[in-house]
């Protein structure tokens, strides 16, 4: 018996296409041998340099040399282009290996088709395939490489920064280059007491601000969606159009405008307050007040969003239930703990989670309103109502921690993804579509 399968698979593996040609699949072959043919001449010359850039991440910096007795600044190795460079070429070797094993996998699985007694697909039949039983798999290609790198590569970047010392003042490409630090920025951010207190206290407030932000907008939402719902309330489409009017006004412009309404000095609410003969308050100049005053506006920005989600669902639930808890004799409340409640909360439970994810990274509500102030001496770089997010904004953009703000990212990311997680495969949504599959 003819091994047309083993044989296939060896000549693929010796030179991608060459087990294509020997199942007499000519075109798929020669396509197979352009790829390698081109990956070959790509990698000889950037592949070595790859690996080095990755071991080293340059290892001559900018510096002067007289030429001719006149001093000239030589450029030298960039650290980042060089992380950047390598990293492009090690993933296109990824895709390259995937390619060269589906290449071994195919010839393999044509060889058998072969000892079986069928005929080889010519490339006409191929395509035809292809476009008939796996149209998606095919199509769905160049998304995922998309996705590869201009999602998960920027994601591997920042993972790898936060191994580096890349930070000013000293370690500032091209003028200085960066080293491979292990988890120094990590153990610097959670123990090292000039770091470890912001990161603390930012996280803290973080936490404490996720969770009020979201329960207060969530069942903000719910009562005013319950009374709307009531009967006996007339005008229901206008009251639904005034109390959607934050939503439907940018955010850019409702905060900032909040900003302008808070001001301590000229604000009107300070004002308004003065005419009551009542002491204008710090809104945004003092801690306290000002985490007050960003939960505040958070409701006023949110609560419309739940709103109209719980609207939603209230329509949903079968007015047979309350018709069989009024025979019960159940009271208003008692209809709302046994019915409502339980059947908003299980077809919003997903959404709840959501929005304490968005709420850890709301990056607009603290930034645009009190841009992370008043100002905490005790702190790195951060202000009283600084989140992790927006603290994370200033390291980069303002200080150029860039090794530290990638740790802050990871654990943002580590913070959310297992709350996330968690929750939401213990919500009953999950389990019940869980058991329908």
């Amino acid at each position: 018996m003819q091994r047309h399968r083993t044989r296939a698979a060896i000549l693929s593996t010796l030179f991608m296409g060459l087990g294509q040609i020997y199942n007499r699949q000519f075109i798929k072959g020669l396509i197979f041998l352009a790829v390698e043919a081109v990956s070959i001449y790509y990698f000889i010359g950037n592949l070595g340099r790859a690996f080095w850039g990755m071991a080293t991440l340059g290892d001559t910096a900018s510096h002067l040399e007289k030429v001719k007795g006149i001093a000239k600044m030589v450029p030298g190795d960039h650290s980042i282009y060089i992380m950047i460079q390598s990293l492009i070429t090690l993933l296109i070797f990824v895709l390259f290996l995937i390619a060269f094993f589906m290449n071994i996998k195919d010839a393999y699985k044509i060889g058998a088709e072969r000892e079986a007694g069928l005929h080889a697909n010519n490339f006409k039949q191929t395509i035809r395939y292809i476009l008939d039983y796996k149209f998606a798999q095919t199509f769905l290609v160049l998304p995922s490489i998309g996705i590869l790198f201009f999602t998960v590569m920027p994601i591997i970047f920042m993972i790898m920064l936060a191994f580096t010392n890349y930070s000013a003042p000293n370690h500032m490409p091209p003028a200085k280059l960066i080293d491979w630090v292990g988890f120094e920025t990590f153990r610097n951010l959670l123990v090292l007491k000039t770091w470890s207190h912001t990161f603390y206290g930012v996280l803290t407030w973080t936490i404490i601000w996720a969770i009020l932000s979201t329960v207060t907008t969530y069942f903000g939402g719910l009562l005013v969606a319950l009374l709307i719902s009531q009967k006996g309330i007339r005008f229901k489409g206008m009251w639904r159009a005034i109390l959607i009017v934050p939503y439907a006004i940018p955010q850019l412009i409702s905060l900032l405008l909040m900003r302008n309404l808070f001001n301590g000095q000229f604000g009107p609410i300070n004002q308004y307050l003065g005419y009551f003969g009542l002491g204008g308050l710090p809104w945004l100049t003092d801690p306290f007040w000002a985490k007050v005053t960003v939960i505040i506006v958070n409701m006023w920005v949110g609560i419309p969003v739940s709103m109209l989600l719980i609207m939603g669902v209230l329509t949903t639930i079968p007015r047979d239930m309350y018709e069989a808890a009024e025979v019960d004799g159940a009271s208003g409340y008692q209809k709302f703990r046994i019915v409502t409640l339980p059947m908003v909360l299980f077809s919003t439970a997903p959404t709840l989670i959501t929005q304490f994810a968005g709420n850890i990274n709301n990056f607009n509500a603290i930034f645009l309103l009190t841009n992370g102030n008043p100002v905490n001496g005790d702190y790195q770089y951060a202000g009283s109502t600084d989140l992790l997010v927006t603290w994370l904004y200033k390291l980069t953009l303002d200080q150029n921690k860039y090794n530290m703000a990638s740790a802050v990212g990871i654990i943002i990311f580590i913070i959310i993804a297992s709350f996330s997680i968690y929750n939401y495969r213990r919500t009953r949504s999950f389990k019940e579509e869980d058991m329908i599959q």
